[in-house]
């Protein structure tokens, strides 16, 4: 860029910048985007779609955090609330990226076991409370035969189980190098190995210069304590580290959607409201203490070449170790061993970090024409490419309507309650 100003169709002086007062030695740029994972990568998809022109600044040479540290699993039947909307969107945007930017995208939906009496009434309560809004094609409950027609596991205590329709599965070791070339395909620059280092109205501080921005999207997930250490701080933000592994199985058949179990059921908020949620969750603590002081969620996709993603574990803290212990792989893989009734021999381990905190999702504004998007939970991948629309769609103007579900302010007004 080298001091031009960009020409794209939105400028400086929607957030209140007059022409004049950029600098004549700043870079510049409509719209600044701070982190390359899922979410930065759909606000530049929605502001160039817009017409402007888009800088992203990523500290590494490729994106590394948790965009492609996860399951790949996209799961939008179980969410609630404004997550559940921002998921319904994003799975719009998922299916169109898979056309324009080429990405592996199947129309998957998700498998629930029910290897529990109390489990199986949970997804009961779930299906009658989708049919009671209206949605009872979002559920479709199994007995345990059926179920195991489906699924390639272990029949030991299988009681019964469901299937979500509307879920989808990306591979995450394909999605964000996919995406990333599109957008450069379409003229977004990339600034690579360079850190931001201040956050000003206007203006962008990095290790290779200031740029000048009409408006700034953070999306660096859970290094917003780093960035943004008060707004961290206020929104009540972690870190939650997990261990997990990719690994090889003789199986009877391919997996043919993300496989969720009982553990899965206490982590979503739309199985939240069964009654039999509380029994549920003592006994998987009674009946499996190892797993459960590892906060397990034991859950697997397939990926395209036949290996299994299997996980995971949390443990939260505002740093979190990078030593994972060897006993927490064996939790995990003697859990999936016996849920698949087969060897599970490792192909990969290693640990995902993503941001946590009270909110499932972080939006603010700390000041004006800087914007702040996160998933607060494992949802990034899930919500993500909305998050990012809907943190440019305002300052893109009245000409850029997608089917947003709400407001920047309105959501971002929402979730301050929660925190007040």
């Amino acid at each position: 860029m080298n001091g031009r100003r960009m020409s794209g169709g939105v400028s400086a002086a929607r957030v209140g910048l007059g022409v004049g007062s950029l600098g004549a030695s700043a870079d510049r740029a409509d719209v600044v985007i701070v982190g390359a994972g899922i979410v930065g990568l759909s606000a530049a998809l929605a502001a160039v779609d817009a017409g402007a022109e888009v800088v992203v600044v990523e500290r590494s040479a490729e994106a590394q955090g948790a965009s492609v540290r996860n399951f790949g699993h996209l799961a939008a039947t179980p969410q609630a609330g404004l997550a559940a909307r921002l998921a319904a969107r994003s799975a719009e945007i998922w299916q169109r990226l898979e056309q324009d930017a080429g990405l592996w995208v199947r129309r998957s939906g998700t498998h629930v076991v029910a290897r529990h009496l109390d489990e199986l009434r949970v997804l009961e309560d779930f299906a009658a409370s989708r049919a009671q809004a209206g949605a009872a094609a979002d559920v479709r409950l199994y007995d345990a035969a059926e179920f195991l027609q489906q699924v390639p596991i272990s029949a030991d205590d299988v009681v019964g189980g469901a299937w979500l329709p509307r879920d989808l599965q990306v591979n995450p070791r394909q999605a964000l190098g996919a995406v990333t070339a599109y957008l450069e395909r379409r003229g977004v620059e990339f600034r690579r190995r360079t850190t931001v280092t201040g956050l000003r109205s206007g203006f962008v501080d990095t290790s290779r210069g200031v740029i000048a921005a009409g408006l700034t999207v953070v999306a660096v997930n859970h290094d917003i304590d780093t960035l943004l250490p008060e707004l961290a701080e206020r929104a009540v933000v972690r870190r939650c580290a997990l261990d997990m592994v990719r690994v090889r199985a003789e199986l009877p058949m391919p997996m043919p959607a993300p496989l969720l179990t009982g553990w899965s059921l206490l982590r979503y908020a739309g199985f939240a409201d069964s009654p039999a949620i509380p029994a549920l969750r003592e006994r998987l603590q009674q009946d499996h203490p190892g797993l459960a002081s590892l906060d397990v969620n034991l859950m697997a996709t397939q990926l395209p070449d036949g290996s299994i993603i299997l996980g995971d574990t949390h443990s939260r803290g505002e740093a979190v170790s990078p030593f994972q212990s060897e006993h927490a792989f064996d939790e995990l893989l003697r859990a999936g061993s016996a849920l698949f009734g087969t060897r599970l021999d490792v192909l990969e381990r290693w640990q995902g970090v993503y941001a946590t905190a009270p909110e499932e999702l972080l939006i603010d504004e700390p000041t004006p024409g800087v914007r702040v998007v996160a998933a607060t939970t494992g949802i990034g991948m899930t919500t993500g490419p909305a998050l990012g629309e809907l943190a440019v769609a305002e300052h893109l103007g009245p000409t850029f309507s997608p089917a947003q579900p709400t407001s920047v302010r309105a959501a971002s007004a929402h979730l301050q309650k929660g925190l007040s």
